[in-house]
């Protein structure tokens, strides 16, 4: 049974996911404010973290950031009434992993859950032909050494932590390269969720990709094809 931590203040909001998530299979443990939250997840091991942003004692972005100093694969969904796309970024770039706009209808929250979860879980190196493949779990592109088992990566020898949606936008691009990749086929190959293209989620999540994997401006990996999306290309 996978364990799912809720981070909600509204006490009609956690009854109603509570509720309906253990009817589901989903093992449901609640923390009312946000630095309780990050207790909990610290000394537990959680499948899942579900977070409103709108916390008392420390909000969801913080809770986030916190999480992630010792936590960089647990999936983090946000909760928000903030649908603007520049607080969605905000939730995406304090290390969420995806986001649901209140009000929201159950059934989107429980495909977004499972969704997290597979993502989770990895990918396997036999669904990821990766280019120049080192080992059974090893993948090469030109410095870039991804290690499937490990989830390790490296490039030029130098690790790279990832998060599990970078991670897994990462292994889509080994397993396309050369390959010019549309944001719709990107959202649908990394999210499996219809999105809305005006929240530039893809665009936020490669630009997190090139800070981490394209230090320099001689040797980038990922490059925008105007009006068309991105392609991984040796340099």
């Amino acid at each position: 049974m996978k364990k799912i931590i809720l981070i909600e203040d509204e006490t009609s909001v956690v009854s109603f996911i509570k509720k309906g998530l253990q009817e589901n299979g989903y093992e449901v443990s609640v923390a009312f404010d946000g630095r309780t939250g990050v207790q909990l997840v610290q000394a537990n091991d959680f499948d899942m973290v579900i977070l409103d942003i709108m916390l008392p004692e420390m909000n969801g972005l913080d809770v986030c950031k916190e999480i992630r100093k010792t936590n960089q694969h647990v999936p983090i969904l946000f909760l928000t009434a903030l649908g603007t796309s520049e607080n969605i970024v905000l939730g995406l770039e304090s290390g969420g992993d995806d986001y649901l706009v209140k009000p929201f209808k159950f059934i989107e929250l429980v495909a977004r859950v499972k969704s997290l979860l597979r993502r989770s879980n990895g990918v396997s190196p036999q669904e990821v032909a990766g280019p120049e493949p080192d080992s059974e779990h090893v993948f090469k592109f030109s410095d870039l050494i991804v290690n499937d088992y490990t989830k390790k990566v490296t490039r030029a020898g130098d690790e790279i932590s990832l998060t599990s949606t970078e991670y897994k936008l990462l292994l889509y691009f080994l397993n396309n390269p050369e390959k010019v990749i549309s944001r719709a086929e990107i959202l649908d190959a990394v999210w499996g969720v219809n999105y809305e293209l005006g929240t530039n989620v893809v665009d936020v999540y490669v630009n997190y990709l090139r800070k981490k994997l394209d230090n320099q401006d001689d040797n980038k990996l990922i490059h925008t094809v105007i009006g068309m999306g991105y392609v991984l290309k040796k340099p």
